[in-house]
């Protein structure tokens, strides 16, 4: 059990960690393998226009272009991040840490599935708002595209597990 301020702490630098891994691997993908990732304007450009009421849109490329929708989409981006860690670690309150050390592929085995369920929210949120379709069934190459996300999602997995380590490596 870690007390309130341990655990958003613990919260703070796993959801980061995880992302920046996450980030690593798109930064990989694209450099080295020349496979393009979803633009994070695009997705400031769609919380942007919530504010408007509109949280659909046929092709979110088409609409209306926002100022600071690049930042805005990677705060976002990094909330989101924060949000998954928060959801792996709070109702448990922090004992998957103490996992790390005394059960490594429990605790390997939970961070990597727990990041596959994490697909749930592009598959059926994100990319249908985006107008790409349900799993992105209206996407030119829906496999691939699912395939890109599945293993994406599975690289924050392992990016959880890995930023759980850099949270107990700072503790006193």
């Amino acid at each position: 059990m870690y007390n309130p301020s341990e655990l958003m702490f613990a919260i703070l630098v796993v959801g980061v960690g995880a992302t920046l891994v996450m980030d690593l691997w798109a930064l990989f993908l694209k450099r080295v393998l020349a496979v393009p990732s979803l633009s994070y304007c695009l997705v400031g450009r769609w919380v942007s226009h919530m504010a408007t009421g509109v949280f659909w849109h046929t092709k979110i490329s088409n609409a209306d272009v926002r100022a600071g929708e690049c930042a805005l989409g990677w705060v976002v981006h990094y909330l989101i991040g924060i949000a998954y860690a928060a959801i792996l670690l709070v109702p448990m309150q922090g004992v998957w840490l103490s996992w790390l050390d005394q059960a490594p592929l429990s605790a390997f085995s939970i961070a990597l599935l727990f990041g596959l369920t994490t697909v749930v929210f592009p598959f059926f949120i994100m990319q249908p708002a985006l107008g790409f379709g349900i799993a992105a069934g209206n996407n030119p190459n829906p496999v691939q595209a699912r395939l890109k996300t599945l293993v994406t999602h599975s690289v924050f997995g392992v990016g959880l597990f890995a930023a759980g380590f850099i949270y107990q490596w700072l503790q006193p």
